[in-house]
């Protein structure tokens, strides 16, 4: 709808969580390279939380992105944690390619060892990826504990990668839990955006959606403070705000979005400034392997955005020369 008017290719807000528009800020890499480092370094047990609307899912799908691209990485993904036991055990080995329909407990148990076995012989790396694990029962987290088990003399069989939000943290960190966090390897945290990185954020997604668009002229400084203030840094509510000031800019023929707008556009959403994230950073390493993962990994990521750019582009070109050509019919 407002595309064409402030010159850009795709919507630059977009609510999915999409890896082409990734934005790096140090946390966010940081803890990108920390969750690859644990994986690829056979940890074991990672751990990712942050808070509704932190990134946690576009940052996941990122990762999920580098190890597809690694011919020795096998993993199942599970996004729902309401499921009993065996229905867990069942969706994982359906994941991995595994005929699960009918089996028992135990079969389910012992195919799950013999695909684990055979994989860590030949020295592939095997992932459980469980999103929104703050859903997940303690007897759940048990099994997943006992699940780590697999493993050689020397290496994990099986890495496991928790994502969720706080709560998680909270069963964690409980009592009935304790052996299970004595093996969690790597724990990090996202948090929200500060001023800057919001500015960068935002600044970033515009360029990726309109290269032929001004970030600057189409979101003020004075703009992007306002956007902080009603999201406080969380980018599920910076892509909200700002997806919703366009609209409204659009709709009085602005050529920019300005700060009374995004005032308006946070009132109707019912934005105030009752919740007040806690601002903390990933936390830090100084193993000069995982610094060295850090770099890798960076350069990975920037081979694949350039890629991505790349095809965006030439798609984006293609669409201009179709309204020029609809233009003169």
């Amino acid at each position: 709808m407002y595309k064409t008017f402030y010159k850009l290719s795709r919507n630059p807000f977009d609510l999915t969580p999409d890896p082409s528009c990734f934005v790096p800020t140090k946390r966010h890499d940081e803890a990108l390279a920390a969750l690859y480092y644990g994986v690829r370094q056979h940890k074991g047990f990672v751990v990712l939380t942050g808070e509704v609307g932190t990134g946690k899912t576009l940052l996941l799908r990122c990762l999920l992105g580098l190890l597809k691209e690694s011919r020795d990485v096998a993993y199942a993904y599970v996004f729902n944690g309401r499921l009993s036991s065996r229905e867990f055990l069942q969706y994982i080995l359906s994941d991995f390619g595994i005929a699960a329909s009918g089996k028992s407990k135990y079969e389910l148990l012992l195919e799950l060892g013999h695909f684990l076995v055979a994989r860590g012989s030949r020295r592939m790396t095997t992932v459980l990826v469980v999103d929104e694990a703050h859903h997940l029962s303690a007897d759940i987290l048990e099994e997943i504990r006992l699940l780590s088990n697999l493993e050689t003399t020397d290496d994990k069989l099986l890495q496991i990668l928790l994502v969720g939000q706080p709560e998680l943290d909270q069963k964690l960190d409980s009592a009935e839990l304790r052996q299970l966090k004595q093996r969690i390897a790597v724990r990090t945290r996202l948090s929200a955006l500060d001023l800057n990185e919001t500015k960068t954020y935002i600044e970033r997604r515009l360029q990726i959606a309109g290269p032929r668009s001004n970030p600057n002229q189409l979101f003020s400084a004075q703009t992007i403070e306002a956007v902080y203030r009603f999201s406080q840094g969380l980018p599920r509510l910076i892509n909200t705000v700002c997806e919703n000031a366009l609209i409204a800019s659009y709709a009085k023929q602005m050529p920019s979005v300005t700060p009374e707008i995004v005032a308006y556009v946070a009132k109707e959403l019912r934005l105030g400034t009752t919740y007040t994230p806690q601002i903390e950073g990933v936390e830090r390493f100084n193993s000069a392997d995982l610094r060295r993962a850090i770099e890798i990994l960076m350069e990975q990521l920037a081979a694949r955005r350039e890629s991505l750019s790349t095809a965006s582009d030439a798609d984006a070109c293609e669409d201009l020369e179709m309204s020029d050509h609809e233009r003169h019919i």
